[in-house]
C-alpha cells in the first residue's frame, strides 16, 4: 500500500481478545474525527495534543462500555489547562457510528508552549462519568492527576476505581500525505485484564504514587504472569504501526500478540457529532429571570450563544427565554435552530 492510500479502519475502534492470556483489548483509529474536533477551536500546540490524547482515550474507553447514552471524561487541573472534557455518544442502532467530541479551557496567558503539554495540567482529578440516560442513576468516579500523561490517568482510574487493570499505548499528532495535506492522526491499544475472582488490593492502598491502587495490587501471581507477558508485547509496538496509513488493525494484533491468539470482533465506527440544539439552550436559560436575561442581552438586543464544543452560533429575542418569558419561541427575532454558551456561560 503506497504511504498516501487510506486505510479501512480510520476512525475506528477493533474490539480483540487475547485467548491465551484472558485480556480484552480494543485497536483505535482516528483521523478525520480529531480534525473535525480540533478545527472548531484555534488552539495552541500544547493544548491540542492534550485534546487529541483525551479524545483517543474517549474513544478506546468509550468502546469498552456497555453504554446506551453518554460516556464523559474530564480533566481538571490547577494550571493553565484548566479543562479537557471530552463526550461519547454510543451509537444509536446497530452498525450506526458512535460519536464523540471535546473541547479544552485554559489561561493563555499562563501557557508556555516549551513546557509537556501534561505538565500544563498542574494538580486536578481525572473524572468518568457515565450517564445511561433518563431514569438512570449517572455513576461518576474521579482519581488524581498522577503519572506522566493522561493515558497514565485513565490506567490508575481503572485500577483504583474499577479495580480492573488496564494499559494503553498511544500515539497521536499532525501528518503530511501527498495529497492530503496537514492532518491529525491517532492511534492506541487498549488492554484490560479481567480478574476471575474477587480483588486481592490490600484495602489500606496500593503500590502506586500516594498509595494509589496499580495492576500487581490486583492480579493474583498466574494473572499477573499473563499481564506481564501481554504488556511486554505492547512494549514492542512502533509509533508508526499505531498511526501510519499501512499497517491494518488486524496485522497489527497479529505482529504483537501473534502467539496469544488474538481474536477479533466487529469493528465499531466513530465520528465527530455535537448534540447542542435550540431546545437546549433554552432550557438551560429557563431557569433565568428577565432581569438576568437582560443582563446577557447584546447592545444589538439579542441574546447569543456559542456551543463550546462544535462552535455553533445561535441568536435569541430576549423575551422569549427566562422563566418570565412573555413570546413564544417561534416569536420574531428568534432565530436560532441549534445551542449552547450563552452570555458567558455554558448552555
Amino acid at each position: 500500500m503506497s504511504l498516501g492510500a487510506r486505510i479501512a479502519w480510520d476512525d475506528t475502534v477493533l474490539p480483540f481478545q487475547l485467548d491465551q492470556s484472558d485480556i480484552r483489548g480494543r485497536v483505535a483509529r482516528l483521523d478525520g474525527v480529531l480534525d473535525r474536533v480540533l478545527e472548531q477551536h484555534d488552539y495552541p500546540p500544547a493544548i491540542e495534543a492534550l485534546v487529541a490524547e483525551m479524545a483517543l482515550l474517549t474513544a478506546l474507553i468509550g468502546q469498552t462500555m456497555k453504554l446506551r447514552w453518554k460516556l464523559s471524561l474530564q480533566v481538571r487541573g490547577d494550571g493553565p489547562a484548566r479543562l479537557i472534557a471530552t463526550d461519547y455518544y454510543a451509537p444509536t442502532e446497530d452498525g450506526a457510528p458512535a460519536r464523540i467530541r471535546a473541547w479544552a479551557s485554559f489561561d493563555e496567558s499562563r501557557l508556555d508552549e516549551s513546557a509537556d503539554p501534561y505538565a500544563l495540567i498542574g494538580k486536578g482529578y481525572f473524572a468518568i462519568l457515565i450517564d445511561q440516560g433518563q431514569g438512570n442513576q449517572p455513576y461518576q468516579g474521579i482519581t488524581p492527576i498522577t503519572g506522566a500523561s493522561l493515558a497514565s490517568c485513565a490506567e490508575t482510574y481503572f485500577a483504583q476505581s474499577e479495580q480492573i487493570p488496564t494499559r494503553f499505548s498511544l500515539s497521536f499528532g499532525k501528518s503530511t500525505e501527498p495529497g492530503r495535506g496537514e492532518s491529525w492522526r491517532a492511534g492506541g491499544v487498549m488492554l484490560q485484564k479481567m480478574p476471575k475472582a474477587s480483588p486481592l488490593a490490600n484495602p489500606e492502598g496500593g503500590s502506586g504514587e500516594d498509595g494509589l491502587l496499580e495492576a500487581r495490587d490486583i492480579l493474583d501471581e498466574d494473572e499477573g504472569e499473563n499481564w506481564n507477558r501481554a504488556n511486554v508485547l505492547l512494549d514492542t509496538v512502533d509509533q508508526l504501526e499505531l498511526i501510519g496509513p499501512s499497517v491494518a488493525p488486524t496485522d497489527l494484533l497479529v505482529r504483537l500478540f501473534h502467539e496469544e491468539a488474538p481474536r477479533v470482533f466487529e469493528t465499531q465506527p466513530v465520528q465527530f457529532g455535537c448534540t447542542c440544539s435550540e431546545a437546549k439552550v433554552r432550557q438551560s436559560l429557563s431557569i433565568y429571570s428577565a432581569k438576568d436575561i437582560a443582563h446577557m442581552t447584546t447592545e444589538d438586543g439579542i441574546v447569543t450563544a456559542d456551543c463550546q464544543f462544535c462552535g455553533a452560533h445561535y441568536e435569541f429575542a430576549p423575551n422569549t427565554l427566562g422563566f418570565e418569558a412573555t413570546e413564544g419561541p417561534d416569536a420574531k427575532g428568534a432565530e436560532a435552530d441549534t445551542g449552547g454558551k450563552a452570555a458567558g456561560g455554558r448552555g
